[in-house]
């Protein structure tokens, strides 16, 4: 569990750009981490949400970093959006 002081306040740009820049090292340490604990990583699974700076903004700034730093590693992307009825 990853936590900070302030959200990205539905802003997709504070999520990816300011927030998230300020957060996004401490998200890859730790999946760093992770990765170096498991035996034959075959990929990620990421679950994040399209609206709000964080789900949308951070996991794309997040899935950017990931496809740097682990190459060809699989990236399974589930998105979610709220349907307004």
């Amino acid at each position: 569990l990853i936590t900070g002081k302030e959200d990205a306040a539905n802003n997709y740009a504070r999520g990816h750009y300011t927030i998230g820049k300020e957060q996004i090292e401490v998200a890859l340490d730790r999946i760093r981490k992770l990765a170096d604990q498991s035996t034959g990583l075959q990929g990620f699974m990421i679950f994040h949400s399209f609206g709000g700076g964080t789900g949308s903004g951070f996991a794309s700034l997040l899935l950017e970093r990931l496809s740097i730093e682990y190459g060809k590693k699989a990236k399974l992307c589930f998105s979610i959006i709220r349907l307004r009825r």
